[in-house]
């Protein structure tokens, strides 16, 4: 049996807003973000098994306060990629630096694929262990990238310089 995977990035945060590439670092959700994650509860509140999360601050505040009611999973394989010496760093600054991170890490950081081999590792998991149910995730960009290249086939060259368009979420059959 196939497991629903719906995925959905954390909500909106002071360093989103100002144009800050976060990286590992935990990051703060802004109003905005808050309101978004209140947003996700809403549409997501029933039908869904379990809801896993990226263990860094931005991400568990958006499913804390989107499930408040919920065991929420921790798992540092849903956590964004690590831009080692670049986390904090301006987007702007390191958008056209991402294509050569693909298979090299960044400086004291991780790779792309890196991120994409901890994504498949987790859905190894899930297929394991939550065949025929719906699980929520809420992670990171990288994450999502790992996503569409594993799932949709989608090149990594492509994703890394594709703008980010945010959306309530994407939603994935696992077989």
């Amino acid at each position: 049996m196939a497991i629903k995977l719906i995925y959905e990035t954390h909500s909106i945060t002071v360093d989103n807003e100002t144009g800050i590439a976060t990286g590992w670092l935990p990051g703060e959700r802004s109003e905005a973000g808050r309101v978004e994650a209140a947003k996700l509860g809403e549409r997501r509140r029933s039908g869904v098994d379990v809801v896993y999360s990226s263990d860094l601050r931005r991400a568990v505040q958006t499913a804390r306060i989107a499930f408040p009611d919920r065991e929420i999973r921790l798992d540092a394989r849903l956590r964004e990629c690590d831009y080692g010496l670049c986390n904090g760093r301006p987007v702007a600054e390191l958008a056209p630096l991402r294509r050569a991170h693909i298979r090299e890490p960044w400086p004291e950081g991780q790779s792309y694929e890196q991120v994409v081999a901890a994504t498949e590792e987790f859905l190894g998991e899930l297929r394991a262990e939550w065949e025929g149910r719906t699980v929520l995730v809420v992670s990171h960009s990288a994450n999502r990238w790992a996503l569409r290249h594993l799932l949709e086939g989608a090149p990594l060259e492509e994703l890394v310089d594709a703008p980010f368009t945010w959306k309530p979420g994407w939603e994935y059959t696992l077989s």
